[in-house]
This record gives structure tokens, sequence and C-alpha cells, in this order.
């Protein structure tokens, strides 16, 4: 059955991977804001309900069914910090030095500690309608370590930070691909993939 979804997310780069990966469906994915649906607020302390929250606003606003994802970064040693709070972690900045901000606080925040374990979460969330009681919820973990300096120069956020021993380089250094078939999103987005397959 051919569906139109909204993705509750302005983001372009997001729309054109999932776009790729929902395109053996036949569905169609659009954003939110081209249907002039403005972000909502994500108040809440975790990732599954902020999802809920956006699935929720963009298909009551639009009356199609919603696709919405959160994600961040959780570091154990610092009680899951960053967390849902991860895009804003050393501030409610949003400038184009967010994201040496938020890396330079992860790393004073962990200094001197030697628990480095951290992992990347995403919860992917999909809504028939505003009011679906049983919606679909999928989510993928990424594990990795913190570094004490940045390497890299690919990817966006804590990738430059976020180590993966197995590989010997940081989510950063990876090209594209790999870190898609390895991501906690590019998981979530796999397995929604096949629930909506079976929808």
């Amino acid at each position: 059955m051919n569906r139109t979804i909204v993705l509750a997310s302005n983001n372009t780069g997001k729309l054109a991977e999932m776009q790729a990966l929902l395109a053996p469906l036949d569905d169609q994915l659009c954003t939110q804001s081209s249907l002039g649906v403005t972000e909502v607020a994500e108040p809440h302390p975790t990732f599954i309900e902020n999802c809920l929250t956006k699935a929720r606003h963009a298909a009551r606003h639009t009356g199609l069914a919603a696709l919405a994802d959160d994600s961040g970064l959780c570091v154990p040693a610092l009680h899951g910090a960053p967390g849902v709070h991860s895009a804003r972690y050393a501030s409610e900045n949003t400038s184009a030095q967010r994201d040496q901000r938020n890396n330079a606080h992860l790393i004073n925040q962990l200094h001197g500690s030697t628990e480095r374990a951290a992992y990347y979460y995403c919860v992917m969330v999909y809504l028939r309608h505003a009011d679906d009681p049983q919606p679909i919820i999928t989510e993928g973990i990424w594990h990795g370590m913190i570094l004490d300096a940045p390497r890299g120069t690919q990817g966006f956020g804590y990738d430059p930070l976020f180590w993966l021993p197995e590989l010997g380089k940081t989510a950063a250094e990876l090209d594209v691909t790999t870190k898609n078939q390895l991501s906690h999103r590019g998981q979530a987005l796999r397995r929604m993939i096949i629930r909506l397959g079976e929808e």
C-alpha cells in the first residue's frame, strides 16, 4: 500500500537517507516544514516521550501518518548525560560552533575519569494517525568510547570523540556508507522498514 508519511523533522539530510531506505515500499516521505508544520518543543526527560510528542504533533497538524526519531549520546559515567540534551549540552546556543562547544564540555566533564564507555541511542516512532493507540517503535544502540581529543572530519555532533575500538577509528573517520550500516539511527531505521513492510 502506497502511503504518504510526514517526517517530524526539517533535516533534509535525514529526509534523503530515509527516502532511500523507504524506496522499496513505494511510500512517499515529506518533511513537516514542506507542509507548513513548525517544530514542537521537546520538554521530556526520555527519548521515547520526546519522539512520540514530535510524531503526534506532525500527524495532528497534517492528518497524515508520521515518522519521528529522537537520538543522543549517553555516557554511563555521567549518569546517562548528555542524553536528551545532547544537542544543547554546553548551552542553548544554536551557533555554528555548537558541536565544538558540546564536545569540549563532554571532555571537561570526563576529565580524570577512566570510565570512558558511551553509546549512541536512537528511538523511532511511526504513527498511523495522531491518536494511534499502538505506535510502531524501534530502536538502535551503537557502543563506543569517548576520547580526550577529537579525531576525524566526517559526521557531526560527538562523532569526533566517539571511538570504535573494533575499527580503530572514530565515527568521524568513517565513510557515510559504513556509518549508516553501523549507527544507532541506521539500526532503528532498518528495523522500522521491516515493520512498515509488514504493515
